[in-house]
């Protein structure tokens, strides 16, 4: 039985997700990686890159690191090989910073402005965290609606499904 805190569920989930999502989207070409499709940020390869760098603006919030030198919308990664890589090592480092939360951490009420909506205000930190990893999800709901169109499928999607929640 899982032992772990939600922010653990969620990290190892993200990396499962991931690992199905850039497995599928692998198989696409360059140029398909980078048509725009229509969705909000156009392409395949930057929906993925967007994620990518929403995770790295939420975790510079949480440990004081340095925010991504490129603005939303414009991309980290020109190449899905660089994408796929920094994703890969930034879900094994999500995943070891998510287990060092603690409940007073977690509860701490943090002050900050969103630089996106103007906006100030103050909540416990468990409420960005599950931002961070619900808007994840709500992007790579996009990515697979996309690769849907491809012909590709990223495979089972539900948190009940992580295969170390049924690990025998």
């Amino acid at each position: 039985m899982f032992q772990g805190s939600m922010p653990q569920l969620m990290a190892a989930y993200n990396q499962w997700q991931n690992q199905q999502v850039y497995a599928a989207a692998g198989q696409l070409s360059t140029a398909q990686l980078m048509a725009d499709r229509g969705a909000f940020f156009g392409s395949v390869q930057a929906t993925l890159d967007h994620i990518l760098w929403g995770d790295l603006v939420w975790l510079s919030r949480f440990t004081g690191e340095a925010l991504p030198a490129s603005p939303a919308g414009e991309l980290l990664y020109g190449h899905f090989a660089d994408l796929h890589a920094a994703r890969i090592a930034l879900d094994a480092r999500l995943i070891e910073w998510a287990a060092t939360l603690s409940a007073d951490w977690l509860n701490e009420p943090v002050t900050w402005t969103s630089k996106m909506y103007g906006f100030t205000q103050t909540i416990p930190r468990w409420v960005q965290v599950q931002h961070l990893f619900n808007h994840q999800t709500h992007h790579r709901g996009q990515v697979g609606t996309l690769l849907k169109q491809f012909g590709l499928d990223v495979g089972v999607t539900d948190i009940p499904m992580l295969p170390m929640l049924n690990a025998t």
